[in-house]
């Protein structure tokens, strides 16, 4: 076990209502009771890095035939499902309804979707997720939009605007991007600093234009906010930027999200009464502090040479240190 990081009572606090809602893993429960997940990314461009779930019972990758090919390479626990398309690859017996229809009729099958993680930006996979987007509102189905999931909601703010269910998952070029397609100023700033993400306010502004969409603004302390309730993650994490790293974050959240189902259903005698608004809440949080906790483990290793896939590596170490398991689910 490595040494546990240092923790505020304010991050202590939110931490212990995480535990609270993560389910024990007891013999009574069947498989996909603890979480199916489906992440809709991967391009002939990109491809996700899809082990950075943080233990869901069942995890699914929707892409590109292309990307699916090089997908199934990471995990045998990965379940891959090549349905979408890019526009140059729609065969003549294929029509955009269609690619879209055949991933709409996974949606009552999952508890939780990750939007965008190695999904590019061509017309027909962001008109894709666009129409499955419609549908899982229409389900009540939570989703994280991160990476090109975002462009759909710089282009259309609508297309997510009121949804409560819904956690997006910006940097600090995206959150930019975000903050002017709602009509929101940030205020100058001083990159050197490292400062520019201390400013709540304007966190909480894009949130309240979103109609109380949770949004996770990342940085140097990543800040949680649903226009209403703010949350700030100020948990050491690593110095260095690779690419990739986000998807520790987008996988931790969609297990998390697909365990808020599960006490909310609850499926197991639960501590406490969360509310389904406080808990997207918890379980941002909690997604937040696991990744800063991954990124400062494999900084601590690897240095200057971390990699995305070097946080993966400590995924079930970090859990350990800010949770931990119960005692229901030891052997």
């Amino acid at each position: 076990m490595s040494e546990p990081p240092m923790l505020s009572k304010a991050s202590k606090d939110v931490l212990a209502k995480v535990r609270q809602m993560v389910p024990p893993m007891l013999e009574s429960f069947h498989k996909g009771q603890l979480g199916r997940v489906a992440v809709i990314g991967g391009s002939q461009e990109y491809v996700w890095n899809g082990r950075g779930f943080l233990g869901a019972d069942m995890s699914h990758v929707i892409c590109e035939p292309e990307a699916a090919q090089v997908i199934k390479t990471y995990s045998p626990n990965l379940m891959v499902h090549p349905l979408m398309r890019q526009s140059h690859k729609l065969t003549a017996s294929e029509t955009p309804d269609h690619i879209a229809s055949t991933v709409i009729e996974m949606l009552p099958r999952l508890h939780v979707l990750v939007i965008g993680p190695g999904l590019g930006r061509d017309d027909l996979m962001q008109s894709t997720c666009a129409a499955v987007i419609t549908e899982a509102k229409k389900q009540g189905l939570p989703f994280v939009l991160d990476a090109d999931g975002l462009y759909l909601v710089n282009k259309d703010p609508s297309i997510v605007k009121g949804y409560k269910q819904c956690i997006l998952t910006p940097n600090v070029v995206e959150f930019g991007r975000l903050a002017k397609a709602v009509g929101v100023t940030i205020p100058p700033h001083d990159n050197l600093k490292g400062d520019q993400n201390t400013d709540t306010e304007t966190c909480e502004k894009v949130a309240r234009a979103l109609g109380g969409v949770l949004v996770i603004q990342k940085g140097a302390k990543d800040i949680i906010s649903n226009g209403e309730k703010t949350l700030i993650c100020d948990l050491e994490g690593g110095r260095k930027r690779s690419g990739g790293q986000g998807d520790t974050l987008t996988g931790s959240l969609g297990t998390l999200l697909a365990y808020r189902k599960a006490y909310l259903d609850k499926i197991w005698e639960v501590e406490g009464n969360m509310s389904a608004d406080e808990l997207l809440l918890v379980a941002a949080f909690g997604g937040s502090a696991i990744t800063r906790e991954c990124s400062r483990l494999a900084f601590k290793k690897n240095g200057r040479s971390l990699q995305a896939s070097d946080l993966t590596e400590n995924v079930t170490v970090s859990f350990e240190n800010l949770i931990g398991e119960k005692e229901e689910s030891k052997l």
